[in-house]
């Protein structure tokens, strides 16, 4: 085994710092004002069907140790066409969570500094975030490398003081009523369930990974599920700290887990969750100024995109890949809020989650006898209950999010035929 290799515990941590990122810090108040103290059933039923997705992952992880994830697995299942359009959307899911990523930053920015609230400095602070990682991402600078492992730490540690501190200071009154005005609006459990499930997105880049990871086959599927369960009780705990301190004034705040842990901390809780906040989100999106172009580049590399996205320059930066990732992050950020983005984001990252569901059945018919380091009890009902409850939360997304969450699969169309086909017939000849 390589030196360089991920063991079992550096891919948990990887996998949590993957998935704990702005979402649990910017999201809670938007939930508790769809449907009020609910959002914790809401939080628990996206824990359950994210598990359930995972299992998916972690299945057909132990099949395959090459790089890829879905990309790879919706390939081998459903053939080369369904895997071009999964890897296409892939690279626009990763594209759509940059732009989440960088409005994400402003917004909590917002939350210290109210005078930068407005949507023209949102936009002026996520250009100058975009137009300055990729300056360093051309200059072939990979800086995620540098601030991950500090980033892991700043983000977790807000989260244990707040929750330690927090489970102290609950009304048991803030829980009621279980609705706004104690009242059920139709409807608002599946958009609530929509926008949190933002908060686990980006446990399916674990897969992506595998070739990096020992023995892949047994660690990977053991680590994606540790980290779904440790993830999902720190969320659990701090949503009902949150709203066990603030009950429905939780609705009313631009930073909520900022500002109950203000309530009851002062401005030394601001300021812990402020820098972690900032920290957390800024790590990320330096994570994602690296990763959403070399997403580009590989397909590239595969012949899915025009060769001239695979030139590098004498950095040896892909400058077209980052050039051209960026300036779609950069409009697509322009478009909204990150309440809204973070709801596209969830939309175009099920074109990932149920082709990989789907592909248990047809791996358990294609590949009986292969070595499984994880199988899925119950034969093909959790793979089918996964992607039924995965359309249905689908349809509660608008029409508007859907187009922007899904488009690009219409996108990819042209490039499949004109440039793939042509490789594929090249090959051929």
């Amino acid at each position: 085994m390589g030196t360089n290799k991920l063991g079992f515990w550096s891919i948990v941590l990887l996998g949590i710092n993957g998935i704990i990122g702005s979402g649990i810090f910017l999201l809670p108040n938007k939930a508790v004002g769809l449907i009020g103290p609910a959002s914790l059933l809401v939080m628990i039923f996206d824990m359950l069907l994210v598990l359930a997705i995972t299992f998916c992952f972690a299945e057909a992880s132990g099949l395959f140790k090459d790089n890829g994830g879905a990309y790879i697995y919706a390939k081998e299942a459903f053939g080369d066409f369904i895997g071009y359009e999964v890897g296409f959307l892939t690279w626009m899911t990763r594209i759509i969570a940059f732009s989440t990523m960088g409005v994400g930053f402003a917004t909590a920015l917002a939350g210290i500094m109210p005078w930068l609230s407005d949507d023209f400095m949102k936009n002026v602070i996520v250009t100058v975030i975009f137009c300055l990682l990729a300056g360093v991402n051309l200059f072939g600078v990979p800086l995620y490398k540098v601030v991950q492992n500090v980033a892991t730490i700043a983000k977790i540690v807000p989260f244990i003081l707040f929750i330690g501190m927090g489970i102290f200071f609950i009304e048991p009154a803030n829980f009621t009523p279980l609705f706004p005005n104690d009242v059920y609006t139709p409807g608002s459990f599946g958009a609530a369930a929509v926008m949190l499930f933002f908060a686990f997105t980006g446990f399916e880049s674990l897969a992506v990974a595998a070739a990096e990871m020992e023995n892949p086959q047994k660690n990977l599927p053991r680590a994606t599920l540790i980290t779904i369960f440790t993830v999902s009780a720190i969320y659990i705990l701090l949503l009902a700290c949150a709203i066990g301190i603030m009950g429905m004034e939780l609705a009313d705040t631009t930073a909520p887990v900022q500002e109950a842990f203000s309530r009851i901390a002062g401005p030394f809780g601001t300021a812990v969750v402020a820098a972690g906040t900032l920290i957390s989100i800024g790590s990320l999106c330096i994570g994602s100024s690296f990763v959403t172009p070399h997403s580009c580049l590989a397909l590239a590399e595969q012949h899915m995109l025009p060769a001239f996205m695979a030139k590098r320059n004498r950095f040896g930066a892909p400058y077209w890949s980052i050039i051209v990732s960026t300036v779609i992050a950069m409009l697509i950020a322009y478009t909204g809020s990150f309440t809204f983005l973070a709801s596209i984001s969830v939309v175009s990252r099920f074109s990932q989650y149920i082709p990989t569901c789907l592909s248990i059945p047809v791996f358990r018919k294609k590949m009986p006898d292969a070595p499984r380091a994880f199988r899925i009890p119950f034969g093909p009902v959790i793979p089918l209950i996964a992607t039924a409850v995965s359309i249905w939360l689908l349809a509660q997304a608008s029409a508007q999010q859907l187009i922007m969450g899904l488009g690009a699969a219409v996108v990819a169309l042209p490039f499949y035929y004109f440039v793939h086909r042509q490789k594929v017939n090249h090959d051929a000849r």
